[in-house]
């Protein structure tokens, strides 16, 4: 049978989600093992969105496929029994055969958290990107509706992106800022490699002033991303929910959380 999970890791300590040469730490590696005790055999896991190293997780999907049968409880309890202390499971949900947690998913909704303050952080180190430099989340709001909609974000990938073709649709983008906190919040059906750090790269730079507000849609229409300045850090970007059709039966992944430094 097909299981689908719900998942939430602290990206910090993991070179990104998906499995690599053998003695270097990833999301997927360190799962699969766990589910494997619990399962008696070998797992092999497909996730709705791969992240980078230092990105987290707080409503990753992923599914796998078994011939063991546990409850949705042993699964859960079973495996975070095996896990270390920054990845856990939160649900666990028996799927139809053609339920996948890639293709299926109708659309991922990401938060880049910015700690805004003249001094840094000892408590939201890696988990919040910092900036000194004033920023004004109005202007960077009122900046990013230019990429809302259907879109060729080629100036928004990175250069080693093997997605087929440039083409996504953002559903909605919104900044906002809360006491110190500047929150960008992107949902769209799928996202390029790179692509909402390189939108907060943009947004940043225009929010501290060094570009006017029109240079968001500038660089969007270049379709050029060495015109299209700096890749923000990871340590602000949270993976914070991944939508499915309603007929898959599936928890609403995700939280509020974080929402504020």
């Amino acid at each position: 049978m097909r299981v689908a999970l719900g998942i939430e890791y602290d990206g910090s300590g993991f070179r990104g989600w998906q499995a690599q040469q053998s003695g270097t730490r990833t999301v997927q590696t360190t799962l699969e093992q766990a589910l494997a005790k619990v399962a008696d055999h070998p797992v092999r896991l497909v996730c709705a969105g791969r992240t980078d190293a230092g990105v987290h997780g707080v409503g990753q999907v992923a599914h796998f496929e078994t011939t063991a049968v546990r409850s949705a409880r042993s699964w859960v309890l079973g495996s975070n029994a095996h896990l270390p202390r920054d990845v856990s499971l939160t649900w666990a949900r028996e799927t139809p055969d053609d339920f996948h947690a890639r293709f299926s998913a109708l659309a991922r909704r990401y938060r880049y958290l910015i700690l805004n303050r003249p001094h840094r952080s000892a408590l939201w180190r890696e988990r919040a990107t910092w900036r000194h430099q004033p920023l004004d989340a109005e202007r960077m709001h009122t900046a990013g509706q230019a990429l809302v909609g259907e879109h060729d974000f080629s100036s928004f990938r990175a250069a080693e992106c093997q997605a087929r073709h440039p083409v996504r649709v953002i559903h909605e983008l919104t900044v906002r800022r809360d006491s110190d906190s500047v929150i960008l919040e992107v949902e769209a059906n799928a996202f390029l490699h790179h692509m909402v750090r390189n939108i907060a790269g943009v947004l940043m730079t225009i929010g501290a002033g060094d570009q006017p507000m029109e240079w968001a849609r500038e660089v969007l229409e270049r379709r050029d991303r060495t015109q299209s300045g700096v890749t923000a850090p990871a340590d602000g970007l949270y993976l914070m929910a991944v939508r499915y059709p309603e007929r898959f039966g599936l928890p609403e992944t995700g939280c509020s959380w974080p929402a504020v430094v």
